[in-house]
């Protein structure tokens, strides 16, 4: 006796209403199944209206005259950028920001990698030490601000004290003042390189490592060689997270010295909040952050487009 393809359906829908408690699954209306995936996307979408309109309304106030003194601006075009771009301050915060950016990059880079490179030997100093090199990231910058203003205070600092100093080094003076900010800086955020390059070392594969261990390759031969180039884009990855958060640094540095003394550590960020926020003239501080971005989009997208030959270098897809 053959069994007929109705004889079949029905069997199944019998079995699926057995396995259903007999009841057949709810069928979803087109309507709904065509609303969901907008649904879904309202957070999103909210998300990006709350970080594009605060932009837009700043790039807006750049070509306006905003200010306190005059609640009803009117179109002024360029005036605020030639304002700025012809004011020695302005240059200056851009040095000094340029400064910070590079000179804490780098610091951070090469002390980051070296711890990396100690954590990865297997011993139990290393595995506390891990641990406990997560604590300066718990630290809000502000709070690390205040804490190591403390210490460099010249009458009862601890670091005058400890190095025998006496009362009259100044580490937050004219001459030392970013150089004090950028030691803070790298105390705060090189655990944050170290853990980075950290997990990138240990990715990588080891049987490299051990074939030229067998072939009796130094250890300094195998990081030049074979460590480095395969860790190279995860450097990258740290530099680019790092270089673009010192153009913007702002907390720690306003705390310890608000830009002082004079514009010594008056960076871009505090040159904006100053004209915004203390003389209130919004337009010129919203010129300041919008020549920021731009400063932070370009330099992102060169470091990006670094990153990705990197990669594709280390893949091997590139010469």
């Amino acid at each position: 006796m053959t069994t007929t393809v109705p004889d079949q359906q029905d069997r199944q829908h019998r079995a699926a209403d057995r396995a259903g408690g007999g009841h057949a699954p709810p069928t979803v209306p087109r309507w709904r199944r065509r609303l969901r995936p907008y649904l879904l996307s309202v957070p999103a979408l909210l998300i990006t209206i709350g970080i594009l309109y605060p932009f837009v309304l700043g790039a807006y106030y750049a070509f306006m005259n905003y200010a306190a003194v005059r609640p009803s601006p009117v179109l002024v075009g360029l005036e605020n950028f030639q304002t700025l771009l012809s004011d020695p301050v302005f240059w200056s915060s851009v040095r000094v920001t340029a400064t910070y950016a590079v000179v804490a990059t780098v610091v951070e880079t090469v002390l980051g990698v070296g711890i990396a490179l100690l954590l990865n030997r297997s011993s139990l100093v290393g595995k506390v030490f891990e641990r406990v090199l997560i604590l300066p990231l718990m630290i809000a910058p502000v709070i690390a601000g205040v804490i190591w203003g403390l210490m460099f205070n010249p009458q009862f600092g601890v670091l005058n004290h400890v190095l025998g100093l006496g009362s009259t080094f100044d580490w937050l003076g004219e001459n030392t003042a970013l150089w004090s900010v950028i030691m803070v800086d790298a105390w705060i955020f090189t655990p944050f390189v170290a853990i980075l390059v950290l997990a990138g070392i240990r990715s990588l594969p080891k049987e490299p490592f051990e074939a030229s261990a067998v072939d009796g390759a130094s250890w300094f031969y195998m990081f030049r060689r074979l460590m480095l180039p395969m860790m190279w884009p995860y450097i990258l990855v740290a530099v680019i997270f790092r270089f673009m958060d010192s153009l913007k640094i702002f907390d720690h540095v306003y705390v310890l010295t608000a830009g002082g003394p004079g514009t010594a550590t008056r960076t871009l960020q505090i040159g904006a909040y100053e004209d915004s926020i203390i003389n209130l003239n919004y337009s010129l501080g919203s010129t300041y952050m919008l020549l920021l971005w731009a400063l932070v989009f370009v330099t992102a997208r060169y470091l990006v487009s670094v990153l990705g030959k990197a990669q594709r270098r280390a893949a091997g897809s590139e010469d």
